[in-house]
């Protein structure tokens, strides 16, 4: 099944929902993908500086992991195709004119938003609002 690439039908059926967990960026500058594994990372990136792992506060803080922040992610549900145009950019421009910071992460199926945990709810209000993107 193909992602829906038209703007206004993936806007409109958005669905955002609020993660449980917290969550954190870690980085390890000698990690490689495949490592750390154990952390059960939701998202991992591989960079010349090291690997970025996506990981709740709580794995974090149990393999001592360093990390600064908290983030809150929330899942867009629309299965939006990874050739649709302008989602990021109107979803992180909503939030920015909020001062929220946005962290987005595709999935194959949906688009994943991490934001300042102390802003989540915030962040929410404004992606359930359809009016406002």
């Amino acid at each position: 099944m193909t992602g829906e690439t038209d703007i206004d039908i993936i806007l409109h059926a958005l669905s955002p929902t609020l993660l449980d967990d917290s969550y954190v960026f870690c980085t390890v500058s000698d990690g490689v993908y495949g490592d750390y594994i154990t952390t059960q990372p939701i998202a991992s990136f591989q960079e010349a500086e090291g690997l970025t792992l996506v990981i709740t506060q709580d794995r974090a803080d149990a393999h001592g992991l360093a990390y600064e922040g908290l983030f809150r992610c929330i899942s867009l549900q629309i299965h939006s195709s990874l050739e649709a145009i302008g989602l990021t950019a109107l979803i992180s421009a909503k939030l920015a004119a909020a001062g929220i910071s946005a962290n987005m992460i595709a999935g194959y199926y949906h688009d994943h938003v991490f934001v300042p945990q102390s802003r989540a709810t915030d962040a929410l209000d404004i992606l359930n609002n359809n009016n406002t993107l």
